[in-house]
């Protein structure tokens, strides 16, 4: 099995280990189905040799072994050994239509509730950094802003660049805390970091001057320099304008697929202190402090949202600044934590 991701690279054993000792708690015995893909193999390989150091099986699967990419459906072989394994890693890097087939994947980790790391887009990068963080601080965190959300009313987010929403929401539904120690009950993506919900409004102006997500990132990269500027009313994206116009089409082509993909499905704040500076990828920068939204699914299963789509991308903004209510808690991507009773 280690042949198939090659030897494990010092430099990415952190990180590794954070993943699989702290984030994931495998203990010995436990078996664990390993995914990758033909980029992410050096990840993968230090994955592997962490599993090894604390004493679990796992099977090893590389995508590219069963047919060719995008992968429109999850390998059956896959889906087989989810249906056995204790937990699940995959760490890829997405492209265009193979958002169904990762749904697939999540579908039989929420079913059987195994604890579950989704690392699509991880890069060696990510595991030298985001991958270092200190998760307990992390949740910590992350709890404080579940707690105050869970009773606020509105929610204010700013930016120099432009972006001015405000946030209604839904009490009915759930704010979903994702701080990198994985559950049963929640899989995460890694690195870790967020605290989301499904938004009942949002109203103004989002300035995405980072990235977008699903395979906008790989192909459209930091977008610093030519923000997609979208306007929102009542939680649907109503114009969509970009200096590159070719960005701004496959935009809102994308965000019109089906009946709820121009639908804000996630509001998010991103909670990883461990992060310094954003990278230009999706996976780790919606990390990064500050608040985020994405269009399309909801994460119903998560957030308890009654709605669907087929669709599911982010987009990110610089530098906010953020409102609970009237209580400014982040100041230009900066937490303000003695507002949340941390020091």
């Amino acid at each position: 099995m280690r042949n198939l991701f090659g030897s494990a690279k010092t430099e990415l054993m952190p990180g590794a280990k954070n993943a699989v000792e702290t984030c994931l708690a495998v203990r010995a015995g436990e078996c664990v189905a390993l995914i990758a893909d033909e980029v992410s193999k050096p990840v993968a390989a230090s994955l592997a040799a962490a599993l090894d150091q604390c004493g679990a099986k796992y099977h090893a699967f590389l995508l590219e072994n069963f047919g060719p990419r995008p992968m429109r459906e999850a390998p059956p072989e896959i889906l087989r050994a989810l249906e056995t394994a204790d937990v699940g890693i995959m760490c890829m890097t997405p492209q265009p239509g193979e958002l169904g087939a990762r749904m697939a994947i999540v579908k039989i980790v929420e079913r059987r509730q195994i604890r579950y790391a989704h690392m699509v887009g991880v890069t060696a990068e990510i595991m030298q950094q985001g991958m270092r963080a200190d998760y307990r601080m992390v949740d910590r965190l992350s709890d404080k802003l579940r707690e105050r959300m869970m009773r606020a009313e509105t929610l204010t987010v700013k930016t120099e660049a432009g972006t001015n929403i405000a946030a209604h929401f839904d009490p009915g539904l759930d704010w979903v805390k994702t701080s990198g120690l994985i559950s049963p009950r929640y899989w995460s993506n890694l690195p870790a970091g967020e605290v989301f919900t499904t938004p009942a409004t949002v109203d103004g102006t989002f300035v995405c001057d980072a990235t977008a997500g699903d395979h906008f990132n790989g192909k459209y990269g930091d977008l610093q320099s030519t923000p997609l500027v979208l306007q929102i009313k009542e939680a649907r994206l109503v114009h969509a304008e970009c200096a590159r116009k070719d960005l701004q089409q496959e935009f809102w082509e994308y965000c019109h697929t089906d009946k709820n993909s121009d639908r804000v499905g996630e509001l998010a704040f991103g909670t990883n202190l461990g992060l310094s500076r954003m990278i230009g990828v999706l996976l780790q920068d919606e990390k990064f402090p500050g608040v985020h939204l994405a269009f399309g699914d909801p994460y119903g299963s998560q957030t308890h949202a009654d709605w669907a789509s087929k669709t599911h991308v982010d987009v990110l903004t610089r530098k906010c600044d953020v409102w609970i209510d009237e209580d400014q808690v982040i100041n230009r991507g900066r937490y303000q934590l003695d507002h949340l009773g941390l020091s």
